[in-house]
This record gives C-alpha cells, structure tokens and sequence, in this order.
C-alpha cells in the first residue's frame, strides 16, 4: 500500500479520535454545568427559606403569601450582570464598553414621535392631568414625558416576573446588595396590594410598570389615583401618571419654575462654571452674556437659582436649569436623562428642536476615561466618582486642566486628551 494511503488512514484515525475526545470533553463539562447548576439551585431554595423567610416575616409578610409566590420559583439564569458560584469572574467588560456621543441620546426621530404621542396623549388624559397638576404641581408634559420615555405611554409591557428577576439578582448577581432590599419590598407589595406573582412584571432590572419604579420606590410614591383600592402601575394609567407626580413632588419638585432652557454661552464665560455646585442668581448668569437660544426671554426672575448644564461641554449644546432639573435626575440619575424629559415635554408643547448642535465625539473607552479620571484625580482635580462617566465634575476638572496647560477650554475629553493624561 502507498505511504500516501497509509499517511491518510492514520490521519483519519487520529481525527475520529480528537472529535471522539473532544465529544467526551463537551459531555463532561455539560454534566458539570448541569450538576453546578442543579447544586445552586438547591443553595437558592435554601436561602429563599432560611435567609429570605426571615427577613419577610419581620416586615410582616405572612407564610401564605411567601409560600405562595415562592414555592416554585427557580433561578433566572439567562439574567444579565450574573456571577453564579464555581464560574470565574469575568472581567470588566463595563471598562471596556465604548463611550458614546452624548448627541446620541437624542436621536431626532424619536424625540419628534414621542412628542406626537405625548400631544395626544395630552387630550386624551386631559381630567386626570387636570387632578394631577392640582395635587402635585408638576406639569402634565413632564409627567407624560417620562411615561413616554420609561414605557412607551404603556406600550412596551414588561415581560420578567420580578420575584424570580429579584431573587436571582440578590443571590448571585453582581449587586446584591442593591436588589435583595428590592426582593424584600416585592414581597410586602403582594401583601399589601393583593397582587399575584404572576401580575408582578418587571424589567430584567426589576422595574415595576408603567413608571419602571423599583419595589421600594413603588412602596413609597405609588398612588392608587383610580380609587379601587390598587396601585396599580401595570394596567391604570391614572395610577401610572399619579405615582410619577407623587414621585418628583416628594422629592422636592418646585411648581412654577419649570426645568430649564437652552442658552447661548459666549466664549469667554468658561464652561468650568457648570454644575449644582454652581449656581447663582438668573440675573448674575445674563449679566454675564447668557442668553437663551431661541431669542424668548429668560423664564424666570432675576432672583431664581440657575445652573449651567453642559454635557457635551462646548461641543453640544448649553442649558442654565433650575433645582426641577436636578429633580429630574432623581428618577434616573443621568444628566441626559433629565434633558430628555425636560427638552421632550417643550417639545409636546410645541417647542422646537435644540437650537445648538452635537459635534462628533472621539470614540473612547470606559477604560481609558476611567484611567484620564484616576490621573487627573492624582493630580489633585476633583472629577467625581472614578467610573468611566463623563459627569459634570470630570467635565470641569477637565476644564480646568485644559486651562492650566493652555489648551483650547472644551470641558469634555477627546482621543488627545487621554492621550496626554497617560
């Protein structure tokens, strides 16, 4: 026989027997994933009966209704942000993400569509809107707005059961120690307000509803406006509404004010002056050549506290904002966020577009921004917490920087920046 044919055959051999020890290879570790997650889902059952039992009972929850929603639950293992015991931790990968443009959270065709909506919506609701107002003060755009921008006006409907999503997270995920006091106040929910486990539906993040509120965000400011006897944020829109009034109301929304207004900024006011540590008087912000970018006059009186945002720094838009807006970013803490709500409710009244443009970002990552923090924080600049984000502190400790090594004053990082802060 050749040596060609015999090379052949014996290649053959050898391969079968890779693919034959690689399919051993593959049943193994399936059986060993398979017996790792048959061992965790016991250690859940155990701590749902142990830990979590006891904790609910002390704040009141009955044995009826913890047997009843969490006889049968099991661990949600397709959950993002999950660390099960015996699998490695994985690395960073928040560090790496690219950070994106903040012109990108305001993409036009959707802010124009939510304000279509929104205006509809506006009429439809006109007599629970009108009770709102009453009661909270809050204007009925801003509160349209964030139910336009949480849920789609109701549209988008969750689909995670939150017991199972907040007894995963508080067992094994990345941060239990922010979702187990949410397992908890779930619980109280079904036993105060009589719902089901099954009617109890969140986001993978276990946000309740319409208004997206955590447990113990809906324990405290949801409001049954409906009068039967449920707050219900799921099916009830009045509900819906009300509980995001109550919401911002309690946390200090100030009625008459509004929460801010685009500006044009001159170039020699410098874009270090931005942020809630900031403010000062209307009055002290135009006499120092702010003026509002669509030529109406200031809304507020000279006495009013105002607030350079910029978060973009001078390659986006500005904006001097009241206390309302920092109201706003208590729902979801993100200036963008409550520029969203602010600029979409203008525009539901009819408002145009921002009157300032985004300009290209550089692309950066997490990582990098996280290291030009570390160095600037070293240098002895205050950026905030190091994490990554381009907050208002990091904007101007990078004003700041920029100022003293005589660069171009942009408050916002570009590909040199980091480059230079290495």
């Amino acid at each position: 026989m050749p040596a060609s044919a015999n090379l052949s055959r014996v290649s053959a051999v050898v391969l079968a027997a890779l693919v034959a020890y690689a399919a051993l290879v593959l049943e193994g570790s399936t059986l060993r994933a398979q017996d790792l997650r048959a061992t965790t889902e016991g250690q859940f059952r155990s701590w749902l009966d142990g830990t979590v039992w006891a904790d609910a009972q002390k704040q009141g929850v009955t044995r009826e209704t913890f047997e009843r929603n969490l006889s049968a639950i099991r661990l949600d293992w397709a959950l993002p942000e999950l660390l099960p015991a015996g699998r490695p931790v994985p690395s960073d990968d928040q560090r790496q993400a690219e950070f994106q443009s903040p012109g990108r959270y305001f993409p036009e065709a959707q802010l124009a569509s939510l304000a279509k909506d929104g205006r509809v919506l506006l009429q439809r609701w006109d007599s629970a809107l009108d009770d709102i107002e009453r009661r909270y003060g809050v204007p009925r755009e801003i509160v349209v707005a964030i139910w336009g921008r949480e849920s789609h006006f109701g549209r988008v409907r969750a689909k995670h059961q939150a017991l199972r999503v907040l007894a995963t997270q508080a067992f094994m995920g990345r941060r239990k120690a922010l979702y187990y006091p949410e397992l908890l106040a779930a619980l109280v929910i079904l036993e105060e307000d009589h719902f089901s486990g099954e009617t109890l539906l969140s986001s993978w993040a276990g946000a309740l509803g319409q208004p997206q509120l955590l447990p113990s965000k809906f324990l405290r400011y949801a409001v049954d406006a409906d009068g039967d006897g449920r707050r219900d944020v799921w099916d009830s829109v009045p509900d819906s509404l009300s509980s995001i009034a109550n919401y911002l109301r309690e946390h200090g929304w100030k009625p008459g004010t509004g929460w801010g207004f685009e500006v044009k900024l001159p170039q020699a006011v410098s874009c270090t002056l931005e942020g809630p540590r900031q403010g000062r008087p209307m009055g002290d912000w135009l006499r120092l050549g702010l003026t509002p970018a669509l030529g109406a006059p200031p809304p507020w009186g000279h006495d009013t506290a105002a607030f350079l945002v910029m978060p973009a720094g001078r390659l986006g838009p500005s904006f001097l904002v009241s206390e309302n807006f920092y109201v706003l970013k208590q729902y979801n803490e993100s200036d963008l966020y409550a520029l969203f709500i602010g600029h979409l409710a203008d525009r539901m009244g009819g408002a145009s577009a921002f009157a300032g443009w985004w300009r290209p970002i550089d692309s950066l990552r997490r990582g990098d921004i996280q290291t030009m923090q570390e160095r600037l924080k070293g240098q002895g600049y205050d950026v905030g917490k190091v994490d990554g984000l381009i907050g208002f502190a990091t904007r101007t400790a990078i004003g700041q920087w920029q100022i003293k090594d005589r660069r171009d004053e942009t408050c916002f990082p570009d590909a040199a920046l980091v480059q230079a802060l290495r």
